[in-house]
């Protein structure tokens, strides 16, 4: 068991170490909070840190991606999902920005200008403001998935390495939400070619 929550761990932190943060800029700490952080409720472990101070702006970023479906995506079936999903990802929002402040951190993008795999960039979203119709529903599909399937596997992690039982909680229920998410997912490929 220790040795499956150490493995999980470092892998989390493996997956966060691969941002590629700018060479001058200095990288933030996982496992300590800024000294302006209000004090913490329960002391932050740095994978549950790390996971939520991830899995927020993640999610942040799939909602604008998902925002531009309405007025970008050329089937409505797309459309419909891309606004479901917009609403799950905004519900799992509410949940992780409190436990970043029971964690005491800041409800910041500590990953800002990052490049995480699975995570919808600012260049991803640049781009979606130039396609539409068919072009579009493909590219959102192709951003969602990763999206889906990288935070499920940090997800994951968080569920065998994280020590904070709300963490643990809300990470097990993003990974079934990730799952029944990328089935529907296939449902709709044939929409998109």
């Amino acid at each position: 068991m220790k040795a499956a929550r150490t493995t999980a761990a470092l892998f989390l932190l493996l997956l966060l170490a691969g941002c590629a943060a700018p060479a001058d800029a200095p990288r933030p700490s996982a496992s300590a909070p800024p000294a302006s952080a209000p004090p913490l409720s329960t002391p932050a472990d740095p994978t549950d840190a790390a996971w939520v101070q991830l899995m927020t702006p993640m999610n942040e970023q799939a909602v604008a991606l998902l925002s531009l479906a309405g007025k970008r995506a050329a089937d409505p079936r797309i459309r419909s999902w891309a606004a479901a999903l917009r609403s799950a990802q905004n519900g799992e929002l509410t949940r992780l920005r409190p436990l970043l402040a029971r964690m005491g951190l800041p409800d910041t993008n500590v990953h800002e200008g990052h490049d995480m795999p699975g995570m919808v960039t600012e260049h991803d979203l640049e781009r979606a403001r130039t396609v539409e119709g068919g072009a579009f529903d493909r590219f959102l599909v192709a951003r969602i998935r990763d999206h889906l399937r990288q935070s499920a596997q940090v997800s994951r992690s968080e569920t065998k390495a994280g020590t904070r039982p709300d963490a643990r909680r809300l990470a097990a229920a993003l990974v079934s939400a990730r799952r029944a998410e990328l089935d529907r997912l296939t449902g709709l490929s044939d929409l998109v070619g």
